[in-house]
This record gives structure tokens, sequence and C-alpha cells, in this order.
């Protein structure tokens, strides 16, 4: 199976059912959506995605949020909790700093839960009700486990996150405490995390909901046609580059699903395909690693570290379908320091947008390379925040001033502003 741009629109199968299927990127093998618990392809175990019969045009969405989109994913609705439709802001001041011919942010922190990741639990809690199962379970730095809780309460399921001991923001484990979700801290790494929820999965002890799930990457996907339908509407064209932070991958896998599809339907031209760009944190960078070397697999990084929580893996387990949509795209990997992600998230907060410090690499990645000459002065970009400041407010903290003590009294404060 080929996930070029390219690529022709694939003949329905026998499997379909209501015109949606599940094919193998690696051998091709399809497979009927709903019939039974499903993530990796039976017979080589490569990773799966959703196909359509009828692929969506523009004048096909209609509505609000994710489930404007319906047209492209597997339901007409789902479990929601009126997810997306998140704003795309003007910044003036990084537009000029950097350099560009127009930079807007997408602030996926101004969905329900405060990430991106409420718009695949929407449409993967509705497959979860689809197959009739009971429990719901993720490994998580911290997003995925505050998205699934919510969703998970709201479909009245049950939920297990499993989370890496200590290093997960306390904002986050808030959020999956509160929408009442059984908390496991591992002792190890989000990797360590996922692969012991995969285990699980495969003994039929819960339903998986990282992003290995095909379904979750639908729901994201709608990340991408709100970009596009935004530019289009404020200058009459797509973005040149769509820049984000990479951790398991799976958001440069659905922009990317999303705009081969708009071209296989004929909705864009292969050549106005936004650049997908992906920037890491230089302490979890296998996707940068693999695209300077340009090798066809990602090296699993064992020891990983950096401040940015959301992005500290060291395993993407979308990769296989992330490296083809930035190659494809034309688009790069960069990798980005602590330091720079911190004066990325303060230049945005000057903006009035608040983010956590995962959310602001995309903004670091970009000035580097801008920088470097990679990105040119007259590109449009799209710069992908994914998570809202409060997730981790001691980051936050860390990031801002400090507070100043002042006496009770208004002369004690008006001579402590003189100094």
């Amino acid at each position: 199976m080929s996930l070029s741009l390219s690529a022709e629109q694939p003949a329905t199968p026998d499997v379909a059912t209501d015109g949606v299927w599940l094919e193998c990127i690696e051998c091709g093998d399809t497979f009927a959506p709903f019939d039974d618990v499903r993530y990796t392809c039976d017979e080589c175990d490569g990773l799966l995605e959703v196909r359509y019969e009828d692929l969506p045009t523009f004048d096909d969405f209609e509505g609000h949020g994710v489930w404007r989109y319906a047209a492209a994913l597997p339901f007409e609705s789902g479990v929601s909790i009126q997810e997306g439709s998140t704003p795309l802001y003007e910044v003036p001041r990084l537009e000029d700093e950097i350099g560009v011919e127009a930079l807007r942010i997408k602030h996926e922190g101004m969905n329900p839960t405060g990430s991106f990741k409420d718009r695949g639990m929407t449409v993967g809690v509705k497959v979860a009700e689809e197959l009739g199962v009971g429990r719901l379970a993720c490994a998580s730095t911290g997003n995925t486990s505050a998205a699934l809780a919510a969703y998970g309460s709201r479909g009245g399921m049950e939920t297990l996150v499993l989370l890496p001991a200590g290093k997960v923001a306390a904002g986050k484990i808030a959020q999956a405490s509160l929408h009442d979700a059984r908390i496991l801290e591992v002792d190890g790494n989000f990797d360590a995390c996922l692969d012991i929820v995969q285990e699980l999965a495969a003994k039929g002890e819960v339903y998986l909901l990282n992003s290995l799930n095909p379904f979750r990457l639908e729901g994201q996907k709608t990340i991408g046609l709100e970009i596009l339908e935004a530019f289009l509407a404020d200058y009459d064209t797509v973005p040149d580059r769509i820049v984000l932070p990479v951790g398991n991958a799976g958001n440069t896998s659905a922009l990317y699903k999303a705009f081969r599809e708009l071209v296989q339907a004929g909705e864009l031209d292969e050549d106005d395909v936004p650049k997908l760009t992906g920037v890491q944190a230089e302490g979890a960078a296998p996707m940068v690693e693999a695209i300077e070397n340009d090798a066809d697999e990602v090296r699993r990084w064992d020891d990983v570290e950096t401040r940015a929580t959301a992005i500290r893996i060291g395993n993407p387990v979308n990769a296989p379908k992330a490296l083809p949509g930035i190659r494809e795209t034309g688009g790069t990997a960069v990798a980005v320091s602590d330091e720079e992600i911190t004066d990325a998230q303060r230049s945005l907060a000057a903006e009035g947008i608040g983010v956590e410090p995962a959310s602001a690499a995309s903004v670091a990645g970009l000035r580097k390379l801008r920088a470097d000459g990679v990105v040119d002065d007259d590109e449009r970009v799209a710069c992908l925040t994914t998570g809202h400041l409060l997730k981790d407010p001691d980051a936050a903290a860390a990031a801002g001033g400090d507070p100043e003590p002042v006496p009770a009294d208004t002369d004690g404060v008006l001579e402590h502003l003189q100094q």
C-alpha cells in the first residue's frame, strides 16, 4: 500500500461496512471496520488506516467542530463535548520577528480538556461503543489520559490510564483523576507504559485508545481541514507549511491523511499540499534523526528527557505513516533545545496565547528553520500548538516572572513600583 500523494483511491473491498474499511499500510490487506477489535494488521502487524468509498469535498462540510467533517469520518456523530473549531490566531509581532509573509497559530489548547486529543477521542470512544467494549485504556504523557477520562466518562465507560511515574504534569493528572479514571503510575517511561497497555489490549482486557488506534487519527485529521478552510477564507490559498510538535507522530500522520484524501477527491492539487514540518525536543528526537539520516525506520530512543513532557517519547508508533507525510510534502524535521522551547513559550504568551512547553516547540522549530534559511520569507505558515498553558502550571510559573511582595497599603505599593 502506497502512502504517496499520487496514490489512487483504492477500490472498495467486500469487507467494507457502509463504505468504510480498514487497510494495512504495509501489505494492503483489508478488514471490516467494526466486526472485531483490531489495531494492526492480522497478517503482517502493520499499521492500519481507515478508508472510505466516498471521499468528501469542501462542499460536504457543514456545522461546527469536529463533526462538521462527518462526511470525512466513519460516523455522522460521536461521543462529543463540542470539540474542534479551535482558534487560528494572528501573531503580528512574531510574524515580523520570524520574517515570514504570514504566521498563524492553531491553538488546540482551546479544546474541552485543553488539548488536541479531544478530536481523536470523540471518534475513538464512539467506535468503542460500536464494538461494545466496556473498559478503555491508554498510555499517556498526560493529555491523552485527560481526554480519555473525560470522553470515557461522557460515554459511561470505565477508563484506565498508565502514566510514567513522576513524569506527568500535575494539571493533567488532576484532570484524569477528576474525570474518574483509574490511574496507574508505572515505574518507567511513556514507551514502557505503551508496551504494557498494548499487551493488555492484546489479552482483551482493554480497548486501546492511543494513536496506534487508526480511528483516533480520523478525528485528529480535522485539524488540517480546519487550517485549510481558514487559510482559504483569509488568503484565498492554503498554507505553504504547517509546523507541528512531534511525540507519537499522530498529528503528522493524520494531517497527511487528510491532505491525501483531498488530493484523491480532486479538492486539492498535489503541488499545493502544505509542507509538513515536525519539531522535537533535542532530548527526544528519534524522528528528526530518521529524517536527517534519510532512514526508512525510526530508531527507538530508550532514554529521553525534556521539559516538554507531552513529547517526551522515544518510540513514535506512527512513524511509518508520518515519515512519508514529511517527505512526500517536501517538509522536514528539526530538533530544538528546552531553552528554545521556553523562549518560544514566552513569545507566544506575549501575544496573549498561553501554551504548555511541548506546544511552543512548533514556534521554536520555525524560528530555527527560518534562521537556517530552510523556510523562505514569502511563506505562509501555520504553527500548531497542542495543549493549554494550564496543562503544566509548574512549567508556566518557571517560565514567567516571580511575584513581588509589597506592603498592604497604597503608598507602599507606589513606592515599590518606583524602584
